[in-house]
C-alpha cells in the first residue's frame, strides 16, 4: 500500500439541475483536454507530479479554462498514468501514451466541500454548484457508514456521468486499527493460488470457480465480432454497452470471491494473505489472456482493501515452482513431473496426491512464511492455515483439536 490509511470508495448519484449539467459537461471536457495537455508535456520520461506540474501547468490554464487546482490535478492524474506506463514496460509489457477519454474529473477538499445537509458544492469551469446526494431512505444504506461517521474523512473523489446520470465517487479514508504486537509475531498466512478453471483457492482447501467468468467472456468475444463486421454505429453503442455491463459483472464477481477469501482468513485467524506475484502471470497460465490478468489485479486489490478494515495484510510472493514442489515440509521435492495433469498433483518422490491448486496455495503460504523469517519486511506470521489445521516449515503440521480431512470446499 503506498500509505498507512484504509481507504473506502462510497458511489452516489447526484440530482444535478440542467444549468448544472451544462457547467458539469464543460468540465468533464476541460479536465479530459488537461490531463492530455500534461501528457503531451510529460510523455515519455517525466513521471514526476512536481515536475509535470512545473512544465504543464500555465498551459492547461491557457486552453481549458480549468481552475489552478483542477489544472494541478490534472497534472496529477496525468504523471500517475505516465508511471503506470513506466513500471508496465519495465515489467516487459507494450505500452503508448495515455489518452484520457473517460467522463470524470477528479475532485480534492479545495475544489469540492460536502455538507451535513446532503449536498455537495463542486467546482466547474466557471462558478461552483450546489447538488443534492441522492441518497436510499433506508439509514443502513451502506453510505451512511462513512457519512455519519467521525473516523472517516473526506479524500479524493471522483465525479463521472453514466447512461445521463451523475455519480460521484466519494473518496474517504481514516487510520487503521492498532494491532497487538504478539499476533504479529505469531501470526498465520493465508496463502491463495490463482487461476482459470479455479479463479482463487486458498490454502485452507476453499475453491472459487472460474470457468463462469471464462465462459461469459467468450460468449461476449464473439458477440463483439459480429457486431464490430457490422460496423454501424447502432452496433458500436450496443458494443459499448455490452462492454460496460460484462465489466460490471466481472467486478461483482469478483467481488464476491475477495470477500470470501476475507472470510476465510477471519474464521482461520490469519494476520497475512498471500498470492503470488502476478508478473508474468499470463505466460504462466496457459489459456489466460489479459482479461484475466485484469481481473487477478483487481481481484488482489479488492482483497487489499476488504481486508485492511480487518487488520489483516497482503503480500506477494515469489511464484516459481509453487505448481510443481510438495507443500509437504518434509518432502519439498520439486519436479515437472509432479503435475501429471492440470488439476492433479502426485509428487514422485514421497507419494503425496492433492489437488494441483490446493497444493499451489499452501506452497504459497508456506513461501510467505519462510520470507517473514528471513526478510526485513516481515510478514508477521509463523505458519500456514489449512483446513485442518497448521503448517510451518520448522514444526511441519499441527492439527486443530477437531482434526478434519483436507477436503476442498467450493465456494
Amino acid at each position: 500500500m503506498t500509505d498507512d490509511y484504509i481507504r473506502r470508495t462510497a458511489i452516489t448519484r447526484l440530482a444535478v439541475e440542467e444549468q448544472q449539467h451544462q457547467l458539469l459537461e464543460r468540465t468533464v471536457t476541460a479536465w479530459k483536454r488537461g490531463c492530455q495537455v500534461a501528457v503531451e508535456k510529460g510523455w515519455p520520461r517525466c513521471s514526476s507530479k512536481r515536475a509535470l506540474q512545473s512544465r504543464a501547468y500555465d498551459t492547461i490554464r491557457d486552453e481549458t479554462g480549468l481552475g489552478s487546482q483542477h489544472a494541478i490535478l490534472a497534472t496529477h492524474q496525468a504523471a500517475e498514468a505516465i508511471s503506470a506506463c513506466e513500471t508496465r514496460a519495465e515489467n516487459g509489457r507494450t505500452v503508448s501514451k495515455p489518452e484520457f477519454s473517460a467522463p470524470t474529473v477528479r475532485y480534492d477538499s479545495r475544489t469540492m466541500t460536502l455538507f451535513d445537509d446532503g449536498t455537495v458544492s463542486l467546482a466547474t469551469v466557471e462558478s461552483r454548484v450546489r447538488c443534492d446526494l441522492v441518497l436510499p431512505d433506508d439509514q443502513d444504506g451502506y453510505q451512511y457508514q462513512y457519512l455519519d461517521a467521525d473516523e472517516w474523512e473526506v479524500t479524493e473523489s471522483t465525479l463521472t456521468i453514466r447512461d445521463g446520470e451523475w455519480y460521484l465517487h466519494l473518496g474517504f479514508r481514516r487510520s487503521p486499527p492498532a494491532t497487538e504486537q504478539a499476533a504479529a509475531e505469531n501470526g498465520t498466512v493465508l496463502g491463495v493460488d490463482l487461476g482459470i478453471e479455479h479463479l482463487a483457492v486458498t490454502s485452507t482447501g476453499r475453491f472459487f470457480a472460474g470457468r463462469e467468468l471464462e465462459h461469459r467472456r467468450a460468449e461476449v468475444t464473439k458477440r463483439h465480432r459480429r457486431l464490430q463486421e457490422t460496423g454501424t454505429r447502432s452496433a458500436h453503442r450496443t458494443l459499448t454497452r455490452m462492454r460496460r455491463r460484462d465489466r460490471r459483472r466481472t467486478k461483482h464477481d469478483l467481488h464476491r470471491v475477495a470477500n470470501g477469501i476475507v472470510e476465510e482468513a477471519r474464521d482461520h485467524s490469519c494476520t497475512v494473505i498471500a498470492f503470488e506475484d502476478l508478473t508474468g502471470i499470463t505466460d504462466r497460465l496457459p489459456g489466460a489472456e489479459m482479461l484475466h490478468r485484469w481481473a487477478f489485479d483487481q481481484l488482489v486489490t479488492y482483497v487489499e482493501y476488504k481486508a485492511e478494515s480487518h487488520g489483516i495484510r497482503v503480500c506477494t510472493v515469489d511464484p516459481r515452482n509453487t505448481s510443481r514442489r510438495c507443500s509437504r515440509t518434509d518432502c519439498d521435492h520439486v519436479a515437472a513431473a509432479n503435475r501429471p495433469q492440470r488439476d492433479r498433483f502426485h509428487c514422485q518422490a514421497c507419494g503425496y496426491e492433492v489437488h494441483a491448486d490446493y497444493n499451489a496455495a499452501k506452497n504459497i503460504g508456506l513461501r510467505a512464511v519462510r520470507c517473514g523469517h528471513t526478510s526485513s519486511h516481515r510478514t508477521g506470521a509463523s505458519q500456514c492455515a489449512l483446513k485442518s489445521g497448521t503448517i510451518s516449515p520448522e514444526e511441519g503440521f499441527h492439527p486443530d483439536s477437531d482434526e478434519r480431512a483436507e477436503t476442498p470446499v467450493h465456494g
